[in-house]
C-alpha cells in the first residue's frame, strides 16, 4: 500500500504536500467526508496549461513463430494521442462582518459557514466525475459515463448490461486509479484540488432590491476554485455495469439485477487489478441493495467491512465499496 500512496497521489496527499499551513488540507479532509471517490482518485499534474496530452497505445506488435532459415516479418505497435481538457469550476463565499465576529474566533466561524459552498463544489464536480460532456457544457471536462456509453465502441467490452428496459437505470463503476490506467488532472505548475483565497473584509454592494447597487455592507470573502479534468489512459482499467434497473432491484436478486454476479463479472474484465487503487462506486441504494443480496445469496459474504483510518469501509472480494450520490440520477439506456 505504501507504494500505490508514492506512485498515486490521491488529492489530500497533494494538500498536505503544497500547503504546509494545513488549511487546504482541512478543506479536502471535509470534502472527503462526503465524496469518497476522493479517497481513491490519483491525482497527477498535467503537461500542458489547460489539460493534459497522454500517448495511448491502440495496437500491439505480433510476434512470429520461425522456422529454422525462415524469416520473421517486423512488426509494430499503433498509439495514438488524446487530450484531455481541464475545467475551472468557482464559488464566492460572504459573511457579515459583525457576524463572523460574534463568537471571537472569526477564521472558524467563517470556515463552518463556507462549507455549504465547499459542499456544493463538491457535489458538481463528484457529478462531473462521471456524467461531465464537454459536448453539452464546453466549460465542464467530460467525465467517465460519455466514454463508455456505446457497447459497440472499441471500449464496449467494458460495457457490463444490467438487463434492464424501463428508464430508472443507474450504474455501478469499477475504477483501477494510477497513471497509467485512470486519473484525474490538474493544470501544469498550478496546485491540485479545491484552493481557497481569503479576500479578507469588503465592501459588499446590494444587488438586489429596488435601487440595486446603492446598499453596502462590510463582509469577509472567501474565494474558492477547483481545477480539475480526467485522463482515461488506459480504458481497459474502468468498467462500467450499466442498465441496473433500480426499481426492480430486490433483496434475494430473485428479480432484477443480481449485484454481486454483475460485479464479479466487472473484477474479471481488467486486466490487473494490482495495477493501481481499485475500487467500485454506486449509490446509497445500490449500495444497501448490494448488502442485502449478498447476505441473502451467499453463506460465506464475500462483502466485508472494516474501520480504516476512523471511516467504516466496505469491500467486495477485497475491493473498496465507495457510496457517491451523484450514481442516483436516473440513467437512459446503453445499447
Amino acid at each position: 500500500m505504501a507504494a500505490l500512496s508514492v506512485l498515486n497521489p490521491t488529492l489530500l496527499d497533494w494538500a498536505k504536500t503544497l500547503d504546509p499551513n494545513g488549511r487546504t488540507a482541512t478543506i479536502v479532509e471535509i470534502l472527503s467526508e462526503t465524496n469518497e471517490v476522493l479517497d481513491d482518485m490519483a491525482v497527477l499534474e498535467g503537461n500542458l496549461p489547460t489539460g493534459h496530452r497522454t500517448t495511448v497505445r491502440t495496437g500491439i506488435p505480433t510476434p512470429t513463430w520461425r522456422k529454422l532459415y525462415g524469416f520473421v516479418q517486423p512488426s509494430k505497435g499503433t498509439t495514438t494521442q488524446v487530450t484531455d481538457n481541464i475545467g475551472m469550476l468557482e464559488a464566492y463565499a460572504e459573511v457579515d462582518k459583525d457576524l463572523a465576529e460574534l463568537n471571537g474566533n472569526t477564521a472558524a466561524f467563517r470556515l463552518s459557514e463556507d462549507r455549504a459552498h465547499i459542499e456544493g463544489m463538491n457535489i458538481e464536480m463528484a457529478d462531473t466525475l462521471f456524467y461531465g460532456n464537454e459536448g453539452t457544457e464546453p466549460e465542464a471536462f467530460t467525465g467517465l459515463a460519455p466514454r463508455y456509453n456505446l457497447t459497440t465502441a472499441d471500449n464496449g467490452d467494458h460495457i457490463i448490461l444490467g438487463g434492464s428496459a424501463d428508464t430508472d437505470n443507474g450504474s455501478i463503476w469499477l475504477v483501477v486509479w494510477g497513471p497509467n490506467t485512470v486519473h484525474t488532472i490538474f493544470p501544469k505548475g498550478s496546485k491540485a484540488g479545491l484552493q481557497m483565497t481569503d479576500k479578507g473584509l469588503v465592501t459588499v454592494q446590494d444587488t438586489g432590491g429596488t435601487s440595486p447597487g446603492s446598499g453596502r455592507m462590510e463582509a469577509y470573502l472567501s474565494h474558492y476554485q477547483w481545477k480539475m479534468g480526467l485522463s482515461v489512459r488506459d480504458w481497459r482499467y474502468a468498467v462500467r455495469i450499466a442498465n441496473i434497473e433500480k426499481s426492480a432491484l430486490t433483496k434475494d436478486a430473485s428479480s432484477g439485477a443480481d449485484l454481486p454476479d454483475l460485479m464479479f463479472q466487472a473484477m474479471r474484465k481488467v486486466p490487473n487489478l494490482g495495477f493501481g487503487r481499485p475500487a467500485f462506486y454506486m449509490s446509497r441504494d445500490m449500495a444497501t441493495f448490494l448488502g442485502r443480496q449478498t447476505i441473502n445469496l451467499t453463506k460465506n459474504s464475500t462483502l466485508t467491512a472494516e474501520m480504516v483510518g476512523g471511516k467504516l469501509v466496505e469491500r467486495f472480494h477485497g475491493i473498496p465499496v465507495r457510496r457517491c450520490d451523484a450514481l442516483s440520477a436516473d440513467e437512459a439506456l446503453i445499447a
